[in-house]
């Protein structure tokens, strides 16, 4: 099944029988009792999401708890095609991209996510080490909104990621 059909199943579920259990539920979708209550916490959690797509361990740990540390719920993916998978089961409100990324690349992960009705909304700031203007120019065309390279400040980082959010809301 899915991830991103779960979650509606469940609230299906739940909305049938308001007082299904978790082991009904875990019975009736053939997922463990774990995956369930996983789904049900990050479905209550109103915190903002941001997804952070990075294959570098060091650079992701740092970025995760600082952005825990301003109040933010943080989802994580370590390539291209588990980049796109999070995105359709965890819907961030954001995304910081990676452009060198193993399996599909930050930009055809751009390419696709704003090709797409369902997730163009989603604030992309591409995060890497390559500044060329060539590559700055390719992000920003591809729909990036906003573009960072490698080493970055993380105050303003931070800033970057209130900022495009901020404009989400309005």
């Amino acid at each position: 099944m899915q991830a991103e059909n779960i979650s509606g199943k469940i609230l299906s579920l739940m909305e049938e029988n308001p007082e299904i259990t978790v082991t009904a539920i875990s019975e009736k979708l053939s997922i463990s009792e774990d995956k369930v209550e996983e789904i049900l916490k990050s479905m209550s959690d109103t915190r903002q999401k941001v997804l952070i797509v990075d294959d570098e361990m060091d650079a992701l740990i740092s970025l995760k708890v600082a952005l825990e540390a301003e109040g933010y719920n943080v989802a994580e993916a370590k390539d291209g095609h588990e980049a796109i998978d999070k995105v359709h089961s965890e819907l961030p409100d954001a995304i910081l991209l990676d452009l060198m990324i193993p399996g599909i690349d930050g930009f055809e992960v751009c390419r696709q996510l704003k090709s797409d009705d369902m997730y163009r909304h989603i604030p992309v700031i591409m995060l890497t080490a390559r500044g060329e203007i060539d590559d700055k120019v390719e992000g920003i065309e591809l729909g990036a909104d906003d573009y960072v390279t490698k080493p970055f400040n993380l105050k303003e980082l931070k800033a970057r990621v209130k900022m495009v959010l901020r404009r989400q809301d309005v």
